[in-house]
């Protein structure tokens, strides 16, 4: 148990302190070559595809490429004790202040060493005072733009400390449930809450534990765990543990007799378990102590599907449980067949060695065959992207000739020539309709300018869509969760054009951008707008973004035969032919 709760934690923490050492050592202006060491070993114990311990045990994580003697010592020692003291002694020696720049959004150490000696600036307070006075913008390199963008990125910071991603979240949750379940006389763990309902950003990790013994003592084995910073006890069967990795989360424990009404109360958000309480309270039914009652009789739930099918309701899916209209759904037996991953047929919107991404595109096909998919539709960034390695027209076609080859040689998989066009600020496709006719599929996106107007941006998108050769928007918004606002945009209008001209808009699953958003997604669902789910991979380990994608298609009450790649291939290339 002890190695399981260890496991969980040391990789994420591991590396996390790895990248804080190396910034520490930038910031105090220390050699380049040794903070250089420091960030290849970070991302050499994340990436390090087995358990730390037993990789220091039997010199699998010595023998690494990117871990160093110096490096390896520190893991060690971190593994040990859950604290590296080289750490704790920049700490001392880097005021406070300075250490909190890091995590504002486009402040990178060079500017917050230049700030700090330029300025004497060393808390966020005078950073912020600074921005706001002009100071800021009078240093070389920096001007009004850079001072702005600090502002906001301080803003955001204020705004995200409380919250984690889901992707992260998840996997504390799920680390720390098959770590629990090891535990004596713990029957099941399962995780509940914001990850449960696959919300975009969590602020609290919520786990739900069935016992057969008495909850103080389960909280006092907890409590007791390796690594367990802190602890506290809300009431006579809710605790909240903290992990010296920065991971937290809340315990619910419960008896399986209960375990339905339990899960539930701690999956639902406010509003759902308020219409689910108006909804029993109807039916002569009550929500108390945690437990379902009829009148004074105690209702047993060992599960979900009796709770629900006492009330009777249908079993809403989680992702659903919002508040917003799916306990009267339930009530009618109208909720919807969700779209589940099983249902995709084709996965779009990855990149390759041709521009931005580290595989080959037979290296993607084989990889999206073993998971399952029938067919690949390859978009690579277009030439406006040269940050990227964005093709040019000549590149498009070499890489024309190079799918052909592959789907020569392959069977039980179907390549697509496909790109992800920037859309320029006008609203032009970065390609000629000469080029894109060549196409199976078209995905354009905005990647620059994002400054625009409102009513700018919406006609530059609105524009794009005239296209007969466009088939998805990718990104519609822009949105980074966490760090950047979407840019400012009718959405409505888009909705209204995307379901005119036939044009699907595309949920982004990398969970980073999780964009569309699915309170959007929604909305366009109702007025008969196609979607696509597009993990945006940039590497095989990113096919499993598309994951986060169906959660939020899931969210957005969307079934298979609202997502385009849900679809066969020729189904698929039939709709796209259908706009040229």
């Amino acid at each position: 148990m002890t190695d399981a709760v260890r496991s969980f934690m040391d990789k994420k923490a591991v590396a996390q302190v790895l990248e804080q050492i190396a910034a520490f050592l930038e910031l105090k202006g220390e050699n380049p070559f040794r903070i250089r060491a420091f960030r290849t070993a970070a991302r050499a114990v994340g990436s390090f595809p087995g358990d730390l311990r037993e990789g220091l045990e039997d010199g699998g994580l010595a023998s690494t490429k990117g871990v160093g003697p110096a490096t390896l010592q520190i893991v060690s020692e971190i593994v040990a004790s859950g604290r590296a003291s080289m750490l704790e002694e920049l700490r001392e020696q880097i005021p406070p202040g300075l250490v909190e720049m890091l995590d504002i959004s486009g402040l990178g150490v060079a500017k917050i060493r230049q700030i700090h000696e330029v300025l004497d600036i060393d808390s966020i307070p005078e950073l912020e005072a600074a921005a706001l006075d002009g100071r800021l913008a009078k240093l070389p390199r920096f001007g009004p733009k850079t001072s702005e963008n600090i502002l906001k990125g301080i803003a955001y910071l204020r705004q995200a400390s409380a919250f984690r991603l889901l992707h992260h979240a998840a996997d504390e949750a799920e680390g720390l449930c098959a770590a629990f379940q090891r535990l004596p006389g713990v029957l099941k763990a399962v995780v509940a809450g914001d990850v449960r309902r696959r919300v975009e950003v969590v602020r609290d990790v919520v786990l739900v534990v069935v016992a057969d013994i008495a909850p103080a003592e389960l909280f006092k084995r907890l409590s007791q765990l390796p690594g367990v910073h802190e602890f506290a006890g809300q009431d006579d069967r809710r605790m909240t543990l903290r992990f010296a990795g920065g991971a937290s989360a809340q315990i619910v424990v419960t008896t399986p007799v209960n375990f339905g009404a339990v899960l539930v109360q701690a999956t639902g958000s406010e509003a759902h378990l308020r219409q689910v309480a108006a909804h029993a309270a109807e039916r002569e039914f009550a929500l108390t102590g945690a437990a379902l009652w009829r009148g004074s009789t105690f209702v047993p739930t060992s599960d979900e599907a009796t709770f629900y099918t006492a009330l009777g309701l249908d079993v809403i899916p989680a992702e659903l449980r919002e508040g917003m209209g799916e306990v009267d759904a339930a009530a009618e037996h109208r909720l919807p067949r969700l779209v589940a991953r099983e249902d995709l047929r084709g996965f779009l919107h990855c990149h390759t060695r041709y521009s931005d991404g580290s595989n080959t595109i037979e290296q993607l096909a084989l990889a999206c065959r073993e998971a399952g998919y029938g067919y690949i539709g390859i978009t690579d960034h277009s030439q406006a992207a040269a940050y990227a390695g964005g093709l040019r027209p000549e590149d498009l076609a070499r890489q024309s000739d190079e799918i052909d080859e592959v789907n020569a040689r392959l069977e039980g998989i179907r390549v697509l020539k496909g790109v992800e066009a920037d859309i320029l600020q006008d609203g032009r496709i970065d390609f000629d309709e000469e080029v894109l006719a060549r196409l199976d599929f078209v995905i354009a996106s905005i990647h620059t300018r994002f400054n625009m107007g409102e009513r700018e941006m919406t006609a530059r998108l609105l524009t794009a869509m005239d296209n007969p050769h466009l088939t998805i928007i990718g990104h519609p918004t822009g949105r980074l969760l966490l760090s950047r606002d979407p840019y400012g945009l009718d959405l409505d209008a888009v909705i209204d054009k995307a379901a005119a001209t036939g044009v699907a808009l595309e949920i982004n699953a990398d969970p980073h951008r999780l964009d569309l958003d699915w309170r959007h997604a929604r909305r366009a669902r109702e007025r008969g707008v196609r979607f696509s789910i597009g993990a945006d991979a940039h590497s095989v380990a990113g096919i499993d973004n598309v994951t986060y994608g169906v959660h939020v298609a899931r969210k957005a009450w969307l079934g298979p035969a609202d997502v385009l790649n849900a679809r066969p291939v020729e189904e698929f290339l039939a709709i796209r032919r259908q706009r040229a």
